[in-house]
């Protein structure tokens, strides 16, 4: 009976082990390996180098907003400048009609050079002439007046101020007389 219980004692130790190895082998498959000192460091820097990434990105996109306002800025006050010496111009303009002949002379040098110093500055007069076709998007029409003999409707019969644009821009639009079709 002794060797019966020590049988048992045995395979009841063996069962214990072998229930031991079983834990431990499923505590290690549910439990990940630590990572390793290299594998830190590369998730360390790849994060570092996303970081990198989108602050460069962030910065690039500031410098680009940045130079567009400048230059909007730049134009917006440049026209409200311009907006303000023009009425000097078409006073010029207007004693050029009135002026004797050495008195033209002079004017129109002022009107030149006014003219020379705002093409400069990339403005330019908008070309519109007495018997084109009237372009709201060009010209104002201040005054309507039936048409003549022989003269279309929406034709600009005389040009009361000029008109100034940029390339991309009027600044300040031309006040025309328009033909309309007599009722």
């Amino acid at each position: 009976m002794a060797k019966k219980k020590e049988t048992e004692k045995e395979q009841e130790a063996e069962e214990t082990k072998e229930e031991a190895v079983e834990a431990e082998e499923s505590a290690e498959e549910e439990t990940p390996e630590e990572p390793s000192e290299l594998e830190k460091m590369t998730a360390l820097a790849d994060d570092y180098k996303r970081k990198w990434y989108n602050v460069s990105a962030e910065y690039d996109n500031f410098r680009k907003r940045n130079a567009t306002a400048t230059s909007e800025a730049y134009i917006r006050g440049m026209s409200d400048a311009l907006l303000k010496i023009l009425p000097v111009a078409d006073s010029f303009g207007y004693a050029l009609d009135a002026a004797d002949d050495k008195t033209k002379e002079g004017i129109e040098k002022i009107i030149k050079n006014f003219g020379a110093a705002i093409e400069s500055m990339g403005v330019s007069e908008v070309p519109l002439n007495v018997g084109d076709k009237f372009h709201e998007d060009v010209a104002e029409a201040v005054i309507s007046v039936p048409c003549g003999e022989g003269e279309e409707p929406q034709t600009i019969k005389q040009i009361l101020k000029k008109g100034y644009r940029t390339s991309d821009k009027v600044i300040r639009f031309a006040q025309v007389v328009v033909t309309v079709e007599a009722e």
